[in-house]
């Protein structure tokens, strides 16, 4: 017995040993390294368990974000083609009417998105043509904009067929004035400095025209 007494204690010393070494390893492995059980969880696609108070074990819910494009972004993609539709607004200022129409979309236009549209627009009413400034223009706003329709509204001042005209600087700018002397016939682009002396003269002392054809032909030759 005394014999069969050693040897159990034999083995069991170093089984006690093992277990408390292996216990000590893990604790501390868990100590020094808290996150690389849920790493590893991660890595293999292993579900968190979560209880539901009844003893079972139920995964927990996976979350997931949807991301939308932004509607500014969208809106700048859109871009205008052939089958846009081109709504403009005549607008009498003077006295308060509206005439719209529908037109093809002008082939310059075609392939715009909204920025560019916006400037070829600002463009316009910068260095307005001939035939807008002698109808009275006097400005536009794009109203609305997207590859069905764009909406544009021009303003005008529109004025009483004169029989003669008056020919101003104003801001340095040459101005045509009905017969009256007061009311603005239209606005130019052409800037007195750039015309002859004895034009600009005549100009700042108030030209005469004595009909329209004068007053087409002055234009004609001086605007740029």
């Amino acid at each position: 017995m005394r014999i069969l007494k050693r040897i159990s204690l034999f083995f069991l010393y170093p089984f006690i040993t093992f277990c408390i070494g292996l216990y000590t390893g893990v604790t501390m492995y868990t100590f020094f390294y808290p996150g690389s059980d849920a790493g590893n969880r991660d890595a293999y696609n292993i579900p968190m368990y979560t209880d539901d108070g009844n003893g079972q074990s139920l995964p927990e819910p996976s979350v997931s974000v949807k991301t939308e494009p932004s509607v500014e972004a969208a809106a700048r993609a859109e871009t205008l083609n052939a089958d846009t539709q081109y709504i403009l607004q005549e607008v009498d200022t003077k006295k308060g009417t509206t005439v719209e129409t529908a037109w093809k979309l002008p082939q310059k236009y075609i392939g715009m998105d909204r920025e560019r549209f916006v400037e070829a627009m600002e463009q316009y009413e910068l260095a307005p043509p001939l035939q807008e400034l002698e109808r009275g223009f006097v400005g536009l706003e794009v109203l609305s904009f997207s590859s069905e329709k764009v909406s544009v509204r021009m303003d005008y001042v529109y004025v009483e067929p004169s029989e003669s005209f008056y020919i101003r600087v104003e801001n340095n700018y040459v101005v045509v004035y009905c017969d009256d002397r007061e009311t603005v016939y239209m606005n130019t682009d052409i800037i007195l400095e750039q015309l002859p002396d004895n034009i600009q003269q005549q100009i700042i002392q108030g030209m005469f025209m004595e009909d329209e054809e004068a007053l087409y032909n002055f234009l004609e030759t001086y605007s740029s």
